[in-house]
């Protein structure tokens, strides 16, 4: 087996449980603002937000619009799909939801077990495609921010995943090469095909399957202990 010293895991939907933190917190404020009686159904807004914010993201990704952009367009989109015309509203459901997902602590089943196993041995980073000081917050929140050297954002970086430029950064920040290296995302587009043209092995976390041609393929996170850990002997632990 290859011995890496590096390892680079990706944030959301990888370790933080982006979906599941971010539908409790669009139930929360769907029922608190009222906008059943605006004739906006819970079932509805959901993935209609999800789709409206998907698609602005990439936009932002792209360099179409900037961040205050994304995050005043994203609810206020949301609510036209349902003809709700709300300036107010719409900045009422940005900036609560805003305050409140981040401090979502739910991660990814086996994923806190996972890094405490993990860091007696390896060097631990982090590359998110985000903000700042929202990815941060999440960290923290959810118990794991001690376990992280370099914690590299889009943001920070000046360059989204998958450009080249946003690992070549993370590489020099930890003081890693791309050979010892090994980056563990769900996108396979940003984290693995990112990875790759920057020279560093890959492990895609893929519970819903896919074929996406990467070093190591995963169902569930815990798969990386026969790859990181069986191998070299040493202890860990399932919880």
């Amino acid at each position: 087996m290859r011995r890496y010293r590096h390892l680079f895991f990706d944030l959301d939907h990888t370790l933080w449980d982006f979906q599941a933190n971010s539908r409790a917190v669009l139930a929360e404020l769907h029922g608190e603002l009222a906008l059943a009686e605006r004739d906006v159904p819970l079932d509805e807004f959901v993935p209609a937000y999800e789709e409206v914010n998907e698609h602005l993201w990439s936009r932002y990704e792209a360099g179409d619009i900037d961040k205050a952009v994304l995050r005043v367009l994203r609810f206020r989109n949301t609510l036209l799909r349902f003809g709700v015309k709300d300036d107010r509203l719409a900045r009422t459901l940005g900036e609560t939801y805003l305050e409140r997902c981040p401090h979502r602590a739910l991660l990814i089943p086996g994923a806190a077990g996972l890094l405490r196993d993990l860091r007696p041995h390896y060097e631990l980073h982090i590359i998110t495609n985000g903000f700042h000081d929202v990815q941060c917050t999440k960290l923290r929140t959810s118990g794991i921010q001690q376990w992280f050297g370099v914690v590299l954002s889009s943001e920070v970086a000046g360059a989204a995943k998958p450009d080249e430029r946003i690992f070549r950064h993370a590489l020099r920040a930890a003081g890693a090469t791309a050979s010892e290296s090994l980056m563990i995302g769900d996108n396979a587009v940003a984290d693995i095909a990112g990875a790759r043209t920057a020279g560093m092995d890959q492990a895609h976390y893929a519970p819903s399957g896919g074929a996406v041609e990467a070093t190591y393929r995963l169902a569930h996170l815990d798969e990386l202990r026969t790859v990181l850990l069986h191998s070299s002997g040493a202890s860990f632990s399932n919880t």
